[in-house]
């Protein structure tokens, strides 16, 4: 598919000049390739500008190591405007480990290093060096997140807010079309940047706290919360129940002489707003530039989805959506949806499905309770963890209606939602019919839903609603299965290593894991970014909430027991799962019965961790056996040997899949548990409960 450059932002000189332009007001500098399209933030802003009769540019991922590749679209007029991203370049870079990415689905080609790491710091400052004392304000996640003196995981150390570390003179946090929008007014008009200071969702910094318009309250410093953990953990406390358009306060933090001054935030977008925001002239496509680079990757998952939402009061501790959108949600009107429907259903490569109906919590349309809108968000408690509240509005229909709306367009064939399904959220729905509704029409294959963990306290370490509730949830997914003869499957999402979870809590997580028939194919270490609550649990060891102790797993060996016993069954984590079982006192989990999640090593000299001569030999062969199975036997990776007595009729060793299993038909045939099993010799590298392909018979050619 081939789209007109015309269509886009001017990305150069070239394509200035074709429209006509002698100069232009703003320069938008982002981290990513440029991508015209309603899911990337700089794009947003800079379609607004335009709207609002600016004069816009684009420069993606310049080369940041000198100040030429900054100046070449010339000096705006009024200022620059500067993003990391879509999401904050340590995170592109780096995995949990610290360990590098080797691609990055926001560039050209999966290409990594074309953006450095602390991006919105690195390209300021080559701003301030090309342009000097031109008015710089910068925005996107990195820098809200980064808005107090925060903890870099990265660099192992607090930094200070990055407003100070980039020269900016402004920085925009949450969502920040509003104050965009205000600070671009305020210099057309011939205010100096200086003086622009009382921006709801902006961020200053000023010689004395005078400056800030609104009332106030004072966190500790940049330097008490670098040399004590009990003050950071203070403040961030308060930078979080602050974070609230209704009732919020101004925020003042020391840092060295100068102070920083955070501004309320901005007030939610009504619906009206939304939409036309939504309904901006986006190509909804990559830059051509890139198309001989292989494109760029990130637009795949969001080309032909739809945004309805913004904002979530699920508000857990490890997201960092409620320091950023805020908890307030709100939503466009269905029309707006529709019309958005009706134009992806025109694109050249529409087949007919629309990926996602969703935002940051797809069900999600209105308040969580009326009550906040003129209170602000409970400071003591949470709407829906570790039981939701009893104010909690939590009638789907509105979302219903509009699902159904969409799916009746001509030219539809499936709407799926493959945006968070808020499963405790769905189990408070009076009526029930949406969970009817989403088995039947709107889940591709399998529902992707987020419990976490099993242990209570972890879970409450979390913000997440105990695991009973999943549960619940879970059977009753199963049942509509049953009822519609679907065959889908369900895969939980999982954090290994979390504050507060300890080995004996990984045990248990575990044991859980077996009972429901499942090992995750993937596992996903907790991942300390800048602001949230749980990060602050991770660096001081307390709890925000209540100012005490809190157990982290910090070092790399501890994680590893953690996420070994989340795949216990992979012979490259035996070591670790029995260390960590002897450890744990669990050795009752060491053996050959259904609860057991390891065998005992086997042999002459065999020491505490199983390890002997016999079972180094057959280490493979063992663990390619169910415990108590015979050598021979079907095993776990589809080898050749006898039929399994508890398989359904047709399979040999594969548990059976979707609504009618999960586990063996002679075990509980009630269709909770579906399981995939890997067949021909090797594991299936799809995630969850994916389908395996059917083994091919012997001798049978393709033909």
């Amino acid at each position: 598919m081939e789209f007109d450059r015309d269509l886009f932002l001017p990305v150069s000189l070239a394509d200035m000049q074709r429209r006509g332009w002698e100069d232009y007001d703003f320069l938008l500098i982002t981290g990513d390739a440029y991508v015209d399209h309603p899911s990337f933030g700089p794009t947003i802003i800079g379609r607004l500008l335009e709207a609002e009769g600016y004069r816009v540019a684009i420069l993606a991922q310049p080369d940041w190591r000198g100040p030429e590749a900054f100046r070449s679209l010339g000096r705006p007029r009024l200022g620059v405007l500067i993003s990391a991203g879509n999401i904050d370049s340590m995170v592109a870079h780096y995995t949990a480990a610290r360990k590098r990415r080797h691609d990055d689905a926001y560039s050209p080609g999966r290409k990594a290093g074309l953006r450095p790491d602390h991006a919105t710091v690195v390209y300021s400052n080559r701003v301030r060096e090309a342009f000097g004392d031109i008015p710089i304000i910068i925005g996107g996640l990195e820098a809200s997140l980064r808005r107090f003196a925060h903890y870099d995981y990265w660099e192992d150390k607090v930094r200070r807010s990055i407003l100070f570390d980039a020269q900016a003179d402004i920085l925009t946090y949450g969502m920040g079309e509003t104050a965009t929008l205000d600070i671009a007014a305020r210099l057309n008009s011939g205010t100096p940047v200086s003086e622009i200071t009382d921006v709801r969702g902006t961020c200053v910094a000023a010689d004395y706290p005078g400056v800030c318009a609104y009332p106030r309250v004072e966190v500790p410093s940049f330097e008490e919360v670098s040399s004590s953990k009990r003050a950071y953990a203070q403040a961030n406390m308060v930078e979080y129940q602050e974070h609230d358009a209704a009732v919020g306060k101004a925020i003042i933090q020391r840092h060295g002489k100068r102070f920083l001054i955070v501004n309320p935030p901005a007030y939610p977008l009504p619906t009206e707003e939304l939409d036309r925001i939504a309904e901006l002239p986006y190509v909804r496509e990559p830059h051509p530039m890139y198309d001989d680079m292989g494109g760029v990757p990130a637009i795949e998952e969001v080309r032909f989805s739809i945004t309805h939402n913004r904002g979530c009061f699920g508000a857990c501790n490890f997201c960092s959506l409620a320091f950023h959108q805020g908890r307030t949600v709100t939503s466009r009107s269905h029309e707006s949806v529709i019309r958005e429907a009706k134009l992806l259903i025109q694109h050249p490569g529409f087949k007919g499905y629309i990926h996602d109906v969703g935002g940051p919590a797809a069900t999600f349309r209105r308040p969580s309770c009326q009550k906040q809108l003129k209170h602000g968000m409970c400071k003591n408690r949470s709407c829906l963890a570790p039981e939701a509240c009893p104010n909690l509005d939590a009638d789907h229909t509105d979302y219903m209606m509009l699902l159904r709306k969409v799916r009746a367009l001509p030219g539809i064939k499936k709407v799926f939602i493959r945006s968070g399904i808020r499963f405790d959220f769905l189990m408070k729905d009076p009526s029930g019919e949406f969970f009817t509704d989403l088995v039947q029409y709107h889940i591709s294959g399998q529902l992707k839903v987020a419990p976490e963990h099993c242990v209570d306290h972890t879970l409450d370490y979390m913000g997440k609603p105990h695991v009973e509730v999943y549960e619940k949830f879970r059977d009753k997914y199963y049942k509509l299965n049953r009822r519609y003869g679907k065959d889908q499957y369900l895969v939980p999402y999982l954090i290994s290593s979390h504050p507060g979870c300890t080995l004996e809590d990984a045990v248990q997580l575990a044991e859980w894991l077996n009972k429901e028939g499942h090992m995750p194919e993937q596992v996903q270490d907790f991942y300390p970014t800048p602001g949230t609550l749980a990060t602050c649990m991770w660096y001081t060891g307390i709890d925000p909430r209540t100012m005490q102790p809190v157990f982290v797993p910090k070092t790399p060996h501890d994680k590893a027991l953690q996420r070994a016993l989340m795949q216990w069954r992979k012979p490259q984590n035996r070591a670790l799962v029995l260390e960590a079982l002897h450890k744990t006192g669990r050795e009752d989990l060491i053996g050959y019965g259904k609860h057991c999640l390891i065998r005992p090593g086997k042999g002459p000299g065999a020491d505490r961790y199983g390890h002997g001569q016999d079972q180094r030999q057959n280490a493979q062969h063992s663990n390619d056996r169910r415990p108590g199975q015979k050598s021979g036997q079907s095993g776990r990776y589809g080898k050749p040997g006898k039929p399994d007595q508890n398989a359904r009729p047709g399979q040999n060793g594969k548990y059976a899949k979707g609504p009618q299993g999960g586990r063996p038909a002679q075990g509980k045939p009630d269709g909770r548990h579906a399981v995939s099993r890997p067949t021909a010799q090797k594991p299936v590298k799809k995630a969850g409960w994916a389908k395996a392909k059917p083994s091919k018979k012997p001798g049978k050619k393709k033909g």
